[in-house]
C-alpha cells in the first residue's frame, strides 16, 4: 500500500488525540484548580534515501539529502500551570494559592497527593478535608468550640473560641516542585509526585518563592474557552486535510487500477 496513506493515518490519529485533550479541557472549564493540558507531537523516523553531503561524483557532494518522513506521533500531554483567576466565595474554609505551590493531601495509603483545589470542608471529627474526605496535610484539627476560623496569607490557622479568646491551631505548608509539569494527574483534582517532577519542597506560604494563601476564595480553571474553541477548529481542519490526503491517494491508486 502507498506510504502516503499510512502517513496521513498517523496525522488522523494525532489530531484525534489532540481533540480528546481539547475536549477534556472544555469539560473541566468549571473544575476548581484544574490546569489545562496541551498535546505535544513529534515527527517519526525518516527514510534516508540519500544522506546530505553524499558524494555525487569525484568532485561534488550533495548539498541536501533525500529524506522521506513517516508521519507524526504523540509524545506527551503537558499540564500548563498558569494561575487561574480567583473566585470569591466568602467561605471560611475556601483557600486559594496566589503563585506557585500545591496543597498537600493525605491518601488512604498514607502517601501524599497534591492539588490546587482549595475548596475544603470540615469532617465529622473537625479535621480540614477535601471535598472527597481526604485530610489536608499538615493536619488541621478545628476545635468544636470554634466560633470562626482565620487563615493568614502565610498559612497560620487560628480560631476564635465561643468561650472567648483566640487560638492558633496549625501552620499550613504548600509544596513546590522543580518541574510541576512532570506531576502525574490522578483524577479527583489530585496530582502525584514522579521522578520527572522532582521531590516536593514543603515551605510556608510566601516563603522561598512560594505563593500566598487567600481565604474566602478558590482558584478557577485556567482553561480559556475561546482559545480552546480556536484550537478545536484548527484540529478539525487538520483532521479534514489528512482525510483528504487519504482520499487523494485512493484516487491515484484507483486511476492506476483502471488504466494500467
Amino acid at each position: 500500500m502507498d506510504a502516503s496513506m499510512w502517513i496521513a493515518k498517523t496525522g488522523l490519529d494525532a489530531q484525534q488525540t489532540r481533540m480528546a485533550v481539547i475536549s477534556n479541557n472544555l469539560a473541566n472549564v468549571n473544575t476548581t484548580g484544574f490546569k489545562r493540558d496541551r498535546a505535544t507531537f513529534e515527527d517519526m523516523l525518516y527514510q534516508n534515501v540519500r544522506q546530505p553531503g553524499a558524494q555525487l561524483s569525484a568532485n561534488a557532494q550533495a548539498p541536501t539529502g533525500l529524506m522521506l518522513g513517516t508521519g507524526v506521533r504523540l509524545v506527551a500531554t503537558e499540564k500548563t500551570h498558569v494561575q487561574g483567576s480567583l473566585v470569591q466565595t466568602k467561605g471560611a474554609l475556601d483557600l486559594a494559592i496566589q503563585g506557585e505551590g500545591f496543597f498537600q493531601v493525605t491518601q488512604a495509603d498514607n502517601s501524599i497527593a497534591y492539588t490546587r483545589d482549595g475548596a475544603f470542608k470540615k469532617s465529622a471529627t473537625g479535621q480540614l478535608v477535601t471535598a472527597t474526605g481526604q485530610p489536608v496535610f499538615p493536619v488541621v484539627q478545628i476545635p468544636q468550640n470554634a466560633a470562626s476560623i482565620t487563615v493568614s496569607q502565610d498559612g497560620i490557622v487560628s480560631v476564635e473560641l465561643t468561650t472567648g479568646g483566640a487560638q492558633q491551631i496549625a501552620q499550613l505548608t504548600i509544596a513546590r516542585f522543580n518541574n510541576p509539569a512532570g506531576l502525574q494527574a490522578m483524577g479527583q483534582n489530585l496530582l502525584r509526585e514522579t521522578p520527572a517532577s522532582g521531590a516536593p519542597q514543603p515551605v510556608n506560604p510566601g516563603a522561598g518563592g512560594a505563593g500566598t494563601l487567600a481565604q474566602g476564595a478558590v482558584e478557577a480553571s485556567n482553561v480559556n474557552v475561546v482559545e480552546e474553541m480556536v484550537n478545536m477548529i484548527e484540529t478539525q481542519r487538520a483532521y479534514e486535510i489528512n482525510s483528504k490526503a487519504i482520499s487523494a491517494v485512493d484516487g491515484m491508486l484507483k486511476f492506476l487500477n483502471n488504466n494500467l
